[in-house]
C-alpha cells in the first residue's frame, strides 16, 4: 500500500507540475536580491517642490500642494521664504487642509473641519448651543473664512530654523524656532482663535495631551513663543511626528536649501 502511496503521490506532483507550464505559471526561480535605498534629493528648493505639484503640477493631476498653494496665495506669503537655506519645512498635503465627502461636499477632516469658523449673533458675540457652553460652529469652505493674518501666520509657523530630519531625530523633542514671532495671536473667526497654548506640558492625569478653548477670553491659537517640538516615534516605519500630535506622512525629503517633510492630517500650531 505505501508504495502505490508513494507513486500516486509522484504523479499527483507530476501532474501539477505539467498544469503550472500548462497554463502558462511558470515554476519559481532562483534571483539574486541587490539592496536599494531610495534617493530623497529632490534637485529642487523647497518652493520649486511646492510649485511643481501645486495648482499646476509638472506631472498632470500631481495636486497634492494645491491647496496649500492656494492658502499661500490668499495669505499673500512671500515664496521666497521657501528659497531660504538653513531651514526645514512642513509643506501640507490636500488632506490636512480639507477632506470633502465625495457625495456631500462636506468638509469632513483637516484643518478647515479642525478649526471650524465661529457662527456668530448679530452684535458680533459668539453664538452658542442651547447648554450656553457650546460655540455653534461649521467648517471652513474657503481660505477666505479665515483673515490673512491668521493664515500667513498659521504658514510662517510651518517653517522653522535648523535642518531637522532623520539624521538627528531624536526620541524625546527638540525644540526649533519657526518664522513665526512670539506673541502671535490667532484673530477669532474661528476656533483656532480661542486655543488656549502655553510653553510648557498641559497633560492630563493619564498622561494624555489636553487641548483647551476658551471662549469666554479667547486665546492665543498660537505658540506663545512661536517653536515648534519635532522628534521621531519608536515604532513601525519610525515616523516623525510634530508637537506630540501629528505624525509626519513624507519625512526627510532632502531639497537643495532644507529638508522638507509633507503632513496629511491637521498641524496643530502650538507646542503645549
Amino acid at each position: 500500500m505505501k508504495g502505490i502511496y508513494k507513486l500516486l503521490s509522484a504523479l499527483v506532483l507530476s501532474s501539477l507540475l505539467s498544469s503550472c507550464s500548462m497554463f502558462g505559471l511558470d515554476l519559481q526561480e532562483d534571483y539574486p536580491y541587490e539592496k536599494s535605498v531610495l534617493d530623497p534629493h529632490i534637485d529642487k528648493t523647497a518652493r520649486q517642490y511646492l510649485e511643481a505639484r501645486g495648482k499646476n503640477p509638472v506631472v498632470a493631476n500631481d495636486t497634492i500642494f494645491k491647496w496649500m498653494q492656494l492658502g499661500l496665495e490668499y495669505a499673500e506669503m512671500d515664496l521666497n521664504e521657501y528659497e531660504q537655506s538653513g531651514r526645514s519645512f512642513i509643506l501640507l498635503a490636500n488632506n490636512a487642509i480639507r477632506v470633502r465627502n465625495a457625495s456631500t461636499g462636506v468638509i469632513t477632516a483637516g484643518m478647515w473641519f479642525d478649526f471650524p469658523v465661529i457662527e456668530k449673533n448679530p452684535n458680533g458675540s459668539i453664538r452658542f448651543a442651547t447648554d450656553g457652553v457650546t460655540p455653534v460652529t461649521r467648517p471652513a469652505n474657503k481660505w477666505s473664512d479665515y483673515s490673512k493674518e491668521t493664515v500667513r501666520n498659521y504658514f510662517l509657523y510651518l517653517i522653522f530654523q535648523g535642518d531637522f530630519g532623520f539624521s538627528n531625530a531624536k526620541l524625546e523633542n527638540t525644540t526649533f524656532q519657526t518664522l513665526l514671532p512670539a506673541g502671535a495671536v490667532a484673530t477669532k473667526e474661528s476656533k483656532l482663535g480661542y486655543a488656549v497654548t502655553s510653553t510648557s506640558p498641559v497633560v492630563s492625569p493619564s498622561g494624555g495631551r489636553v487641548l483647551t478653548y476658551n471662549y469666554i477670553t479667547g486665546g492665543s491659537g498660537f505658540d506663545p513663543e512661536g517653536k515648534i517640538n519635532m522628534k521621531i516615534l519608536n515604532s513601525d516605519y519610525s515616523p516623525l511626528q510634530v508637537n506630540d500630535q501629528t505624525a509626519v506622512s513624507t519625512a526627510g525629503i532632502i531639497a537643495l536649501n532644507g529638508t522638507v517633510h509633507v503632513c496629511s492630517t491637521t498641524v496643530y500650531p502650538w507646542r503645549y
